[in-house]
């Protein structure tokens, strides 16, 4: 019997076009997903759209267009985009849509019923741009980290509250005991080290007035719109049923570690949900150096990317130059380097050799040989940059081999068993490289199975008009 493995994106805001950043974690989600197909396991990927956010309805306001064609607009380019990745989701749930209305609703009920939510006058430092409260000691010059220059908004109100406080000594169990596992360790670190200090009941909802009377409505109060992470968390239960939930793993940027694992798993906790097992926090994209922004004017759009270097050059850039944990940069400087030497020369050229000189001396190969995936341990640690480094070492040494062999001088004769063998490294290169670059990984599985014929160029020269 396979075994469960269900795998979330985070659910991104929809108030703008996605950009690279949202490349890097789709596709590390996709990497993780078609590993443990590989295993025999049943997948399930979600993603989605957090529909819900003040953000969204400022942007659709400014844009001039309704806040529901706005979020559907978007939410669209962002499920063209997984697709355009070849990063295939088997869930992309909404937060507009009414099954998820009905969850988010459920899982407030069961709070409330705890005694765990409850009502009363606020005032605090709100940041849109994060859509949270913050304390003057929590900001950096006044700023939030994730926002700097971003103006925050003095908001007083009446809300309603979760006792956040309650579950502090169960967090710290849970986490320092790995039975809700961070990676990598310096983040859970971080975590524990917020958890010391004493938690702060926080706003789990805001006046209709404030959310434009958009978002799920709070049960039994028609003044309230639920705030906005508690619904958009519980997007990852929503989009499910409950033989597929829990989540075995989450992966989320770096900025968003405290929801996904402090809040998140208090809202389950009270609601006598089960937890999710794992949560993977990646770091941040710059650009040539430089943090992206749109005053900066250097957003990436991966769609340009893919257009011109196909999907898998893409995909082989951010799980090789991008540390799965740590901020990494991209720059096209680079990925025309790796393009050419990596992919073309060392990759693309190999086998195009050895095809060519198969199929001249007409050679056939049954094997349909599987091979174990000896970098289990380092799949589950998400050292996609090292599996890669480690697959191009075979391809390096291959190419040596055959610059030392030369089969090209040899008879058809004398080259039979050094192009045999070659053709099988081939194949267990192909099958090794699935995760990662599945277009390519599956091009070189079929060109190295039965009658042998040359293959087309695997990554082709450059248009450097596009």
């Amino acid at each position: 019997m396979s075994n469960k493995f269900y795998i979330t994106a985070a659910i991104p805001y929809v108030n703008a076009a996605p950009h690279i950043g949202h490349a890097l974690e789709f596709i590390q989600v996709d990497v993780v997903a078609r590993y443990h197909r590989l295993l025999g396991d049943k997948v399930t990927a979600l993603t989605g759209g957090d529909e819900n956010a003040l953000k969204n309805v400022q942007a659709a306001e400014k844009a001039g267009v309704a806040v529901q064609e706005f979020v559907d607009k978007n939410a669209q380019l962002f499920l063209d985009l997984t697709k355009k990745l070849n990063t295939p989701f088997d869930v992309f749930q909404k937060g507009t849509d009414p099954s998820h209305f009905k969850s988010s609703q459920e899982l407030w009920k069961r709070c409330f019923e705890k005694g765990d939510i409850y009502k009363k006058n606020y005032q605090g430092l709100y940041c849109v741009g994060c859509e949270a409260f913050y304390t003057k000691e929590e900001l950096t010059n006044g700023e939030c980290v994730e926002h700097p220059g971003k103006k925050l908004e003095l908001v007083s109100e009446t809300n309603y509250f979760f006792k956040l406080s309650s579950y502090q000594k169960q967090l710290i169990e849970l986490i320092s005991t790995d039975k809700l596992k961070i990676y990598p360790e310096f983040r859970k670190n971080e975590v524990l080290s917020f958890l010391k200090e004493p938690l702060r009941d926080i706003s789990v909802s805001r006046s209709n007035e404030r959310a434009k009377n958009w978002g799920v409505p709070v049960p039994n109060d028609d003044s309230q719109r639920m705030y906005v992470w508690f619904d958009a968390l519980n997007i990852y239960r929503s989009g499910v049923d409950s033989a597929t939930w829990p989540a075995d793993l989450h992966i989320i940027g770096k900025g968003i570690i405290r929801f996904h694992t402090v809040y998140w798993p208090a809202f389950l906790l009270s609601a006598g949900l089960p937890l999710p097992k794992e949560v993977m926090a990646h770091g941040y994209l710059t650009i040539d150096g430089q943090k992206m922004s749109k005053t900066i004017g250097n957003i990436v759009d991966p769609l340009a990317i893919v257009g011109k270097y196909g999907v898998d050059a893409l995909r082989y850039y951010l799980l090789r130059e991008i540390p799965p944990f740590d901020d990494g940069d991209f720059s096209y400087r680079r990925l025309d380097e790796i393009y050419s030497s990596d992919l073309a020369n060392e990759l693309g050229n190999l086998v195009m050799r050895i095809t060519t000189l198969a199929e001249k001396d007409k050679l056939e190969i049954t094997s349909t040989n599987h091979y174990p995936l000896t970098t289990s341990h380092l799949f589950n640690n998400f050292q996609f940059n090292t599996i890669l480094e480690s697959i191009w070492k075979k391809i390096k040494i291959l190419n040596k081999s055959t610059d030392d062999f030369a089969p090209w001088k040899k008879t058809s004769k004398d080259r039979n068993e050094f192009l045999t063998n070659s053709l099988n490294e081939l194949h267990e290169i192909g099958y090794e490289l699935q995760p990662f670059l599945p277009e390519t990984a599956e091009k070189i599985i079929k060109a190295t199975t039965g009658k042998i014929t040359k293959i087309s160029p695997l990554f082709p020269r450059l248009d450097n008009s596009k």
